[in-house]
């Protein structure tokens, strides 16, 4: 892993910052990446970059940022690594990330509200401010900060998403990719608007749906979707579309902290990674779980 510190030739802001260049970004978008450190390093008063080539050596930059504040450069999935490493490491709470959205894959962080240009990304992470935001923790202490759905269906904006541990065409030229993959189970749109049936997919499905000990739907009503998000003040909202018999049926909802989904086993999406097949898994929310910087 390459490190890189500059010394600002402006102290205009006395921060002292962490920036991880993913490697998704530097192939996708060098010149993007090249201004973005820039206006970091003339922005900050010291600004060491690092820059991984997989994800241990990406995790363990971020382990190792001391007292320093991360800048991650990179897409929805470097993102979300950052927000995993973090989670698993217990120290999501106390260390507020910065992004500069640079890659293929930007749903995510659109739909957060950051700017897409690097110039302007940049300037936020400077003289922008933390925000407090909601995210989903599952079972097996995944992360989730978009949309889980059920069954999965493929991101068309996604083309590297696959099944967690399954491998497939892209991933299997990537090891990197399968590491992150099993690293994180978040990493697109939190409302993708175009979504089509994923492999795997078969139908209506036979599940039970419970929001804090409360049956929302039964083992007896097939369903078409199942759709978990985290919503507004700390709970999550939980839809769920029953199969239509004739007129199309109103989708049924509800908010609540826990959601557990339980049936026939099943495969689900956390934002853009398959997961599965499970008989149940249980989603918490959790509020104002991680700090993202954004424009004032």
């Amino acid at each position: 892993m390459a490190e890189v510190a500059t010394s600002a030739r402006s102290s205009a802001t006395p921060d002292q910052l962490l920036v991880v260049v993913d490697p998704v970004a530097r192939r996708a978008d060098g010149e993007s990446v090249r201004i973005a450190k820039d206006v970091l390093g003339a922005g900050a008063a010291h600004t060491k970059v690092c820059l991984p080539e997989d994800p241990e050596e990406f995790a363990r930059a971020l382990r190792r940022r001391g007292s320093r504040r991360p800048v991650v450069i990179g897409d929805d999935r470097a993102l979300l690594r950052a927000v995993a490493v973090l989670h698993r490491q217990r120290e999501l709470a106390e260390c507020a990330l910065s992004v500069v959205p640079v890659g293929p894959v930007l749903g995510l962080t659109r739909s957060l509200g950051l700017p897409t240009g690097a110039v302007a990304a940049a300037r936020a992470v400077l003289d922008g401010a933390v925000r407090r935001l909601d995210l989903l923790v599952d079972d097996s202490d995944g992360v989730v900060l978009g949309e889980v759905g059920i069954p999965p269906a493929t991101v068309r904006e996604d083309t590297d998403a696959d099944v967690e541990g399954g491998g497939g065409a892209h991933a299997a030229g990537r090891p990197w990719l399968r590491t992150c993959q099993s690293l994180v189970r978040t990493l697109a749109p939190a409302r993708p608007a175009r979504i089509t049936a994923g492999p795997g997919t078969s139908g209506p499905a036979r599940l039970r749906v419970e929001v804090d000990g409360v049956t929302l739907v039964d083992l007896d009503q097939p369903v078409d979707a199942v759709s978990v998000l985290p919503g507004a003040g700390g709970l999550a909202e939980v839809e769920v579309r029953p199969v239509s018999v004739g007129a199309e049926a109103s989708p049924l909802t509800a908010t609540g902290r826990t959601v557990t989904v339980s049936g026939a086993h099943y495969r689900y999406r956390a934002d853009a990674v398959v997961s599965g097949p499970v008989r149940t898994r249980t989603w918490v929310a959790r509020k104002g779980a991680w700090g993202l910087t954004l424009p004032g």
